[in-house]
C-alpha cells in the first residue's frame, strides 16, 4: 500500500474516533432513540405516545397517510425533516377556532426508508423517527403530556381541598350541621358543626381575645363554662355539645346566642 493510501486510511480512522464524552453521549441518545417507551390505545384508533419518554417511532406506508395530531391550541413554528425528498409532511387543522389542533400529514414515497423529524411549537419540541413499511402503518398518532396529567391532578386536589371544611379537616359529607341558633349579636356564628368528637363554631370574622364571647354549656339547668380554643374565626370545643350559650358583654350591652343541637 502506498504512503498516500496509508495516510488517507489513517485520517479516516482518526476522523471516526470519538472522545469518552462523545461515546457516552451517543450511547445515551441511542437509548432514548430506541427505547420501547409507553404506547397506548387512544380514541378512534389513535396510537398514543407519552411525550418526552423516548423518541417515538411512527410507521407509515406509501400511498397511505399518517396523521400526527398535536395538542389543541399548540402553534407549530417549524417542521424539519432529515430526508425531505422522499418524505412529505403537510399541515392540516381540526377543531373550533381558538382551540384548533394541528395535524401533520406524513407520506413516504417508498417502503424501507427511515428518517427523523423535528417539530418546534409554541409549547414544546417534538423529536420523531419516521419509518416506512410496504403495508403496515399508523393511521392516527397522538400524545399524552405529563404536564397535563399533573395539572389534572392539581385540579382534583384543589376540588378535594375545597370540599374540606375549615377546622375539622374532613369532607363536608362526614360532618353534622344539625345545630340551630337563637338571639342576635354582631358576632353571631355563621356555621356550627361537629365531626362526632369535637364541635366547631365558625364566626363571621376573626375574633380578638377581648371580643370573643364566652361559651357556657347548659347541663342540668346550670351554665358551666367550658374550655375551647380560638383559631382565627373558629372556636373549637373538644367534645360534642347539645345545648350551650355564647355570651359577650355585661348589663345592657350583653349579647347572647343560644345553641341547640337537633331540630
Amino acid at each position: 500500500m502506498s504512503l498516500a493510501c496509508l495516510f488517507l486510511t489513517s485520517n479516516v480512522a482518526l476522523g471516526q474516533d470519538m472522545t469518552a464524552n462523545e461515546t457516552k453521549g451517543t450511547s445515551l441518545s441511542s437509548q432514548w432513540q430506541h427505547g420501547e417507551g409507553l404506547v397506548t390505545h387512544g380514541p378512534d384508533g389513535k396510537v398514543v405516545f407519552l411525550y418526552g419518554e423516548v423518541q417515538p417511532s411512527v410507521v407509515c406506508s406509501p400511498l397511505q397517510v399518517c396523521d400526527i395530531e398535536l395538542q389543541p391550541g399548540e402553534v407549530v413554528r417549524d417542521v424539519l425533516v432529515g430526508d425531505s425528498v422522499r418524505w412529505k409532511v403537510e399541515p392540516a387543522t381540526s377543531g373550533a377556532a381558538g382551540a384548533q389542533a394541528v395535524h401533520l400529514i406524513v407520506k413516504p414515497s417508498e417502503p424501507g426508508i427511515e428518517t427523523s423529524m423535528v417539530v418546534t411549537t409554541s409549547r414544546r419540541t417534538y423529536h420523531i423517527r419516521l419509518k416506512s413499511h410496504h403495508a403496515d402503518y399508523m393511521a392516527r398518532v397522538g400524545f399524552e403530556y405529563p404536564d397535563d396529567v399533573a395539572a389534572r391532578l392539581d385540579e382534583i386536589n384543589q376540588r378535594m381541598e375545597a370540599s374540606i371544611i375549615g377546622g375539622a379537616g374532613v369532607p363536608a359529607e362526614n360532618l353534622d350541621f344539625g345545630f340551630r341558633t337563637d338571639g342576635a349579636a354582631r358576632w353571631k356564628p355563621t356555621r356550627i358543626y361537629t365531626d362526632g368528637l369535637k364541635t366547631y363554631i365558625q364566626f363571621p370574622s376573626a375574633l380578638a381575645g377581648s371580643d370573643a364571647p364566652v361559651l357556657f354549656v347548659i347541663s342540668g339547668g346550670e351554665n358551666r363554662i367550658v374550655n375551647y380554643r380560638l383559631q382565627s374565626n373558629m372556636m373549637v370545643v373538644d367534645y360534642l355539645i347539645d345545648h350551650a350559650v355564647l355570651v359577650s358583654g355585661v348589663g345592657n350591652r350583653q349579647q347572647k346566642i343560644t345553641i341547640r343541637r337537633g331540630q
